[in-house]
């Protein structure tokens, strides 16, 4: 049952189009890398130019968002929170827009050992996502599932994490990768544990604000 009604409904259902929109955004971003190690350069540009589309559309419903707010929606003292959290969801895109343009101008080689490694860092971070994305929305159902679900992300981002450290280590310590590429993947690898990242700092916004709901 939603805690919330009348503008407050309103702003739920825009961070909803939100997280959405930011989803779509992490899920052309893991087609792109789909597309780059399977040696399809020109897919892999169009879904760059797909992934920056969709940032630029989170950035306009995050202005969006708040506008409502400062339009009265929610109570002053509770208006920041949901200010910040919209920020800190938008740079998951952020984050993934980034990864994208740098894989793309610098065109690294294809480690063929580690593109299964490769694909399972992107697929912990889009996991680590989904999971955020329950976690808000759980915030107008059930605050106790939006600290379980807060939890889970961290969880996740913390795997996220290991995963990328992994990695990184077996492409410094390939003798089939030039240097240059080792800097571009470990820039890219960087990039895309930071969409896991911004996750796991919107989760943790979650969790402050179910905190003080539950009082």
């Amino acid at each position: 049952m939603a805690i919330f009604g009348g503008k407050e409904s309103n702003v739920f259902d825009a961070i909803n189009r939100h997280l959405n929109v930011v989803y779509e955004t992490v899920k052309a971003f893991e087609r792109l890398i789909e597309a780059y190690l399977d040696g399809d350069l020109d897919g892999a540009k169009d879904l760059e130019e797909r992934v920056t589309l969709l940032e630029s559309e989170a950035d306009k419903l995050r202005r969006n968002i708040e506008l409502m707010l400062y339009e009265g929606a929610f109570l002053p003292a509770s208006r920041g929170d949901y200010v910040r959290l919209s920020e800190l969801v938008d740079q998951v895109a952020d984050a993934a827009e980034s990864a994208a343009h740098t894989l793309i101008l610098a065109k690294p080689r294809v480690p063929e050992e580690l593109k299964e490694e490769i694909m399972a860092l992107v697929k912990e971070a889009v996991k680590t996502y989904e999971r955020l994305m329950e976690a808000v929305k759980a915030l107008n159902e059930d605050v106790d599932r939006a600290l379980e679900l807060s939890k889970e992300t961290e969880d996740l981002e913390e795997n996220a994490d290991k995963v990328e450290y992994k990695l990184k280590a077996m492409v410094f310590d390939s003798e089939t990768i030039t240097t240059y590429a080792k800097l571009i993947w470990n820039q890219v690898l960087t990039k895309v544990g930071d969409i896991a990242d911004r996750a796991e700092d919107a989760s943790d916004q979650v969790m402050l604000m179910a905190i003080k709901r539950r009082g």
